[in-house]
């Protein structure tokens, strides 16, 4: 097809020269120094075109000769260039096969030979990244101060590129996490910072920072990044609400006394308030505390719409409470009595319900539900002898004391491994 396209070009060529050239009545006369050449006008004018591209093909020789130096050094740098960058890949590809030194001196090659090509040390985010590949290998060897060293220079290298510094960006994350590694957490949390805001609420940002607050023994700042971190799923659901509730108990372990807690308490978000085991190690931290009133008042809501929870909530309800029945309430009554019907399927509930009648000097119904938590093989071992213990106390009230002497005897069974 492209033949016959040119063969019709030529062919209208051919045409028009022979209609515009055909009649040669033109004539061209030339004096010179009393000399006359007289010559057709076809053949001047084809004269005249082959002057000028002799012309024209002078000049471009003289123009590639003279430029001959420049295209020289152009391939001279074009080498170099290819050198430093077979180099770095070189060190990649090293690094990722774990021949961390061979990496290390492949990338301080590329670096070398960049630096020793002037028209090459503009390229700023080229050194940075070799400086960056070059100190996660000094990383893996364990060579601190020479990393610290290249990761510094990759820095301030990464601050003269003219792209968006996302080098920079990486160096500090990597700073960050080789922090995390050697254990320094105050360093890792400072890189960390220098991130730029967009930066810092990036998933991987988020991962470093929430480690870094737990090494740094933060945990009102874990539970934060933890939350953020959820919340751009950065987990799975089950994983995320196991952390978030780590994270809540050991921000409420923190406090030293009650007024402590309920700031903390207050810190907390609407979600860690609503899950019952956040709130029953709450109330255990505040009965601890002698705030059995206060704890109470957590654990009341939850105690309300107890057969709605699962058992593991209800577990630790049940026990919270036991530990925070001094002082109860005549208000709990009803409660407890809604609850009864639980306390026949679950011995967590019955010993609860039998320590609160118990507290409220309820001895016949506290008997009857100690007597069935104590019974119950399902309950653990510690707290069947807690309610054999209450039992041997309620009898030498009522003036039984073979029956107590029996209690007391099951209360001190030992544990059996």
């Amino acid at each position: 097809m492209r033949s016959i396209v040119w063969l019709l070009l030529l062919a209208v060529v051919a045409v028009v020269g022979a209609t515009a050239l055909g009649a040669n009545d033109g004539l061209v006369m030339i004096y010179w120094l009393g000399w006359r050449a007289d010559i057709s006008l076809n053949l001047f004018l084809l004269s005249l075109i082959l002057f000028f591209l002799a012309i024209y093909t002078l000049i471009r020789g003289l123009d590639s000769l003279l430029a001959l130096p420049e295209r020289a050094k152009k391939w001279r740098t074009a080498q170099r260039d290819r050198l430093a960058q077979a180099a770095l890949r070189e060190g990649l590809a090293l690094y990722l096969a774990g021949r961390y030194t061979r990496s290390h001196k492949a990338c301080q090659k590329a670096i070398s030979i960049q630096a020793d090509t002037p028209d090459l040390a503009l390229d700023a985010e080229f050194t940075a990244l070799a400086h960056l590949l070059s100190a996660g290998s000094l990383h893996r060897l364990q060579d601190r101060a020479r990393r610290d060293e290249q990761l510094v220079r990759a820095l301030d290298m990464s601050q003269l590129t003219r792209k968006p510094r996302a080098t920079e960006e990486g160096a500090r994350l990597l700073g960050a996490e080789w922090a995390l590694e050697d254990r320094d957490a105050n360093r890792a949390l400072r890189d960390l910072s220098e991130l730029p805001p967009g930066v810092a609420r990036r998933t991987q940002a988020l991962r470093l920072k929430l480690q870094a607050t737990r090494l740094a023994r933060q945990p009102v700042e874990a539970l934060r990044t933890a939350r953020l971190l959820a919340k751009h799923q950065g987990f799975t659901s089950t994983a995320a609400e196991g952390l978030l509730r780590t994270l809540a108990t050991e921000t409420l372990e923190a406090a030293r006394d009650a007024d402590q807690l309920r700031q903390l308490w207050q810190m907390l978000d609407k979600q860690d308030k609503q899950d019952p085991l956040i709130v029953a190690y709450a109330a255990h931290r505040m009965g601890m505390m002698g705030a059995h009133i206060e704890a109470r008042q957590w654990i009341a809501p939850f105690w309300d719409k107890l057969g709605q929870l699962p058992s593991d909530a209800v577990e630790a309800l049940s026990g919270a409470l036991s530990e925070n029945l001094l002082g109860l309430e005549a208000e709990w009554l009803p409660r407890l009595d809604a609850t009864t019907p639980l306390a026949l399927r679950n011995p967590s509930i019955a010993l609860t319900l039998g320590l609160a009648l118990a507290e409220r000097q309820l001895w016949g119904k506290a008997r009857g539900m100690l007597l069935s938590a104590a019974n119950d093989l399902q309950l653990d071992l510690s707290r069947r002898r807690t309610a054999w213990a209450k039992l041997g106390e309620l009898s030498e009230r009522e003036h039984r004391p073979e029956e107590a002497a029996r209690f007391f005897r099951l209360s001190a069974v030992p544990e059996r491994d």
